[in-house]
């Protein structure tokens, strides 16, 4: 799976954007100097996010929407379109396929 399509995953199972999710985690206190768990023990308790999806949301919340170029371009399963993730909602997205 993509790190674009967990985003999008998430979407659906929250009903939030992930810059939703963002802003409500900066609204928290968390930010780039967070741990993980404490991040993760939120999404789980107030949105119900697995680890997976919520490890997803610690590297937005963490790090920004930049990732690995490692995956862009390529046609394997973990493939994304391009090196910054669309945090305003997947049906607004003009990368999507």
């Amino acid at each position: 799976m993509s790190f674009q399509a967990y985003l999008d995953n998430i979407e659906t199972k929250t009903g939030l954007t992930p810059r939703q999710l963002v802003d409500l985690a900066h609204e928290r206190g968390f930010d780039e100097t967070s741990k993980a768990t404490p991040i993760i023990e939120w999404l789980a308790a107030d949105h119900g996010l697995g680890r997976g999806h919520a490890m997803a949301l610690v590297h937005v919340i963490t790090k920004g929407p930049q990732i690995s170029t490692k995956h862009v371009g390529t046609d394997g399963v973990h493939r994304d379109e391009t090196d910054t993730l669309w945090l305003d909602g997947k049906d607004s997205n003009p990368n999507r396929t």
